[in-house]
């Protein structure tokens, strides 16, 4: 199983970038999610979106800035990321569900993408 992730670069602060993560059909029924980790620290929730995408959840940091979707037609999960501040700095992962459901849990997750890095300059 392969998730890969696109997306991720250098731009500055109040910058935008579009995270893409192709899943295969690995995702067909299951919820997917976004998680960060930047250097030093554990890895952190992002976002998460449900197998019909009706249900999604966002850590409190990236509410009103970062936005998750996905097309099942395709296999894919988005993350839209606006506003974007230098601690938005880190390692981005994509990764499917073991269920159909938006989770904020890492242990709701089956399989984990290699990761794209979004660095964001002040």
């Amino acid at each position: 199983v392969q998730l890969q992730a696109s997306g991720g670069g250098l731009v500055q602060a109040g910058g935008s970038l579009k995270l893409s993560c192709a899943a295969g059909r690995t995702s067909s029924n299951k919820g997917m999610g976004w998680f960060r980790q930047a250097p030093g620290k554990e890895r952190e929730f992002v976002a998460t979106i449900s197998w019909k995408g009706d249900v999604t959840y966002y850590v409190d940091s990236v509410k009103g800035r970062f936005t998750i979707s996905r097309d099942n037609a395709k296999n894919t999960v988005y993350l839209q990321m606006n506003s974007l501040k230098p601690e938005d700095t880190a390692v981005y992962y994509c990764a499917v569900g073991r269920r159909s459901a938006a989770t904020r849990n890492p242990e709701g997750y089956h399989y984990w993408g290699q990761g794209t890095q979004v660095t964001v300059s002040s």
